[in-house]
Order: structure tokens, then C-alpha cells, then sequence
């Protein structure tokens, strides 16, 4: 319970503040403490593939930037994006732009106009976050330095494909051109330009890791050691991307930005610290296909958030996707390690 011992404080915290809330806003202290236990549920339902990604991700980095994933990385995931982002997008449709204050007073004052504003502005959201987000996927999908394989066949040949130059990225500007097929035309360009600024966030972050890389390789073909800096700066977007489903979808629930922000922030506590207790237990290592089931999580919703662009999918849809994919994983990786002694085998097809 140790990696948890901080997300139990936080809720606490979060928790007093929201019924502190509840009571003096007219809302009541039970059903605001309700809410924002369901907001942390949802948040962790819609983010367990991000903590299995992360967890791949931090396993390589040193204990000083993992704190910073833990600390640093918090407050940039709980303020940053699940309280200033949608305020600075809100600022920059009205026309505020950086003049924040009647935006903070709308969230506020007038909740509906602000869920609305944020709501009216998805499909640009969901553009950006599911190009990076799909663009993680395809780049694991095409990995051709990959030995296990979870689907057999259908990966082999991704692997191959992913000889060619560039792959992930032609088959993600394939699919944002797609969206042409489906999306009303006063809106496409807004969803192109936010597509094309996740594609070009991905390969910069991308760039920035190769940049620091130290060129040495671990026994899966991966490299050995990971920057520190591009690494945290890898998972804040990728956190970044899960959050904006969370976030729009939380309006659903309740209006109160407080509340939301509040509930959020425990979700996001959570994510982290199962992040985190993975590494420290080898949850990777033991299970061999779980991350295979969240890389293909997060494929799903990126396609989920591209048609989310026209057509709402409820968030219950989308995170029980995710765990569906998880739950095969873990499923897959039990028979794999029993079938095989506890030894990797190079191709593993789970059906």
C-alpha cells in the first residue's frame, strides 16, 4: 500500500474540500462527496490502459524522475489539464484569449454556458488527442524489434509493415483525411489543423527522446535507458490526451467545475500511483501481454475520440472497451506463463 499511501491522502483532502463545497454552495455535503467519488471511479475506468503505458514507460526512467512523474507531474495533471486547459480553451473561443477572468467567472457563475462552450469545441479536442494517442498505438503495433507477440499473425505482419519509413505516420494522416468522409464542412478544417498539431506534438516529444537516447539496448530491443526529460514530457501528453474524455464527459455528471476538478484529481492520484506500483512490483514482466491489451485500449480510443468528432460515445462504452482489452490481457498472460513454465516464448497467439 506503500505507492498508494498519497492517492488515499489526496482523496481525503479532495473529499473534505468537496463537501465543504457541497454545503456552501447549495449542492449539500452527500451528494457532492457522491459525485466526486464517481468522478475518481470514472477517471480511473477511462485511464487504466494510460497507467499500464506509463508504467512501461517509467520502468525505464531513475527514481529522481519518477518523483517528478509523482510530484511535479501531479500538479501538471490534476491544475494544468483538468482545471487551466479547458478554462484556456473556453478563453480562446470566446475571445478572451489571455484575459482568463470572465472565463473563470462563466465556469463558475454560469456552468451550463461554459460545459457548453467546452462541448461545442470537442471535435477539435479530439482530434489533437487522438492523433497522439493513435499515433502511440501504431508506433507500438509497427515495432519491429518486438519478439512477443499477443495476436499472432495480425502482429507479424504489422511488424513488417513497420520496415517501411514512416508507417505510423502515413496510416494517422490516412486517418485524420478520413474524417473528411463524415465530418460536416464548416468544421473539418479546425479537426485537420488540431489533427496535424497531435501528429506534429508526437514526433517532437519522439524527436526529444531520440535525441537523448543512449543508444545501448535491453534484451526486448528496446532502448536501455530512456531521457529523463523526454520521458516526463512522453507521459504529461499522453496524460494530457486521456484527460480530454474525462474531463467533457464529467459535465454529464454534474456542473460544478469544483466538483469535477476535485473528483478528477483523485482519479488522477490513482493512475499515478498504480503507475508507479506496477514498476515496483514487475506487473510487466509477469504479465507479458499487458501491455499489448493497453496499447490496443488506447487504439480503440483514439478511433472512439475521431468519431467522436460527429457522433457522442458514452464514456461508459469507452472504458469498459478498455478494460475488456486489459482483462484479455491479463487472461492471456496467465495461460501464456502456464503453458510455458514461466518462460517468454517468442510467439504467443492467446486463442
Amino acid at each position: 500500500m506503500r505507492d498508494f499511501r498519497f492517492s488515499f491522502l489526496v482523496t481525503a483532502i479532495c473529499l473534505g474540500l468537496a463537501g465543504w463545497w457541497g454545503h456552501s454552495h447549495g449542492m449539500g455535503i452527500w451528494p457532492a462527496l457522491w459525485i466526486c467519488l464517481v468522478l475518481g471511479v470514472l477517471e480511473v475506468s477511462l485511464s487504466f490502459d494510460n497507467a499500464v503505458v506509463n508504467a512501461g514507460v517509467l520502468k525505464h526512467m531513475d527514481e529522481f524522475w519518477r518523483q517528478m512523474f509523482l510530484t511535479v507531474g501531479i500538479l501538471i495533471a490534476v491544475f494544468g489539464m483538468r482545471l487551466i486547459f479547458p478554462i484556456v480553451i473556453v478563453s480562446f473561443t470566446t475571445g478572451h484569449y489571455f484575459d482568463v477572468g470572465p472565463v473563470i467567472d462563466m465556469a463558475l457563475k454560469e456552468p451550463e454556458k461554459y460545459s457548453q462552450v467546452l462541448t461545442d469545441n470537442y471535435p477539435t479536442i479530439a482530434a489533437f488527442g487522438g492523433m497522439f494517442l493513435l499515433l502511440v498505438f501504431l508506433n507500438f503495433l509497427f515495432d519491429t524489434d518486438r519478439d512477443l507477440h499477443w495476436l499472432g499473425a495480425i502482429e507479424r505482419l504489422a511488424g513488417s509493415l513497420g520496415k517501411a519509413d514512416a508507417m505510423s505516420v502515413i496510416v494517422a494522416i490516412a486517418a485524420l483525411m478520413s474524417t473528411k468522409l463524415f465530418l460536416p464542412a464548416e468544421i473539418f478544417n479546425k479537426v485537420m489543423f488540431a489533427g496535424v498539431a497531435g501528429i506534429l506534438l508526437y514526433l517532437l516529444v519522439d524527436s526529444v527522446d531520440a535525441l537523448f537516447e543512449s543508444g545501448e539496448k535491453d534484451s526486448s530491443g528496446s532502448p536501455a535507458k530512456r531521457s529523463g526529460v523526454a520521458a516526463f514530457l512522453y507521459l504529461e501528453v499522453l496524460d494530457a490526451s486521456f484527460s480530454f474524455d474525462g474531463v467533457i464527459g464529467s459535465f454529464a455528471i454534474t456542473r460544478d467545475v469544483v466538483v469535477i476538478m476535485l473528483g478528477l484529481a483523485i482519479g488522477a492520484m490513482f493512475v499515478r500511483s498504480m503507475t508507479v506500483y506496477l514498476v515496483h512490483k514487475g506487473t510487466l514482466d509477469e504479465f507479458v501481454f499487458l501491455e499489448h491489451g493497453a496499447h490496443y485500449a488506447i487504439g480503440v480510443l483514439a478511433i472512439i475520440m475521431l468519431v467522436g468528432t460527429v457522433y457522442h460515445v458514452p464514456e461508459v462504452l469507452t472504458g469498459l472497451i478498455g478494460v475488456a482489452f486489459i482483462g484479455a490481457s491479463v487472461w492471456s498472460s496467465l495461460r501464456h506463463r502456464k503453458r510455458n513454465g514461466g518462460a517468454e516464448a517468442i510467439d504467443a497467439v492467446p486463442y
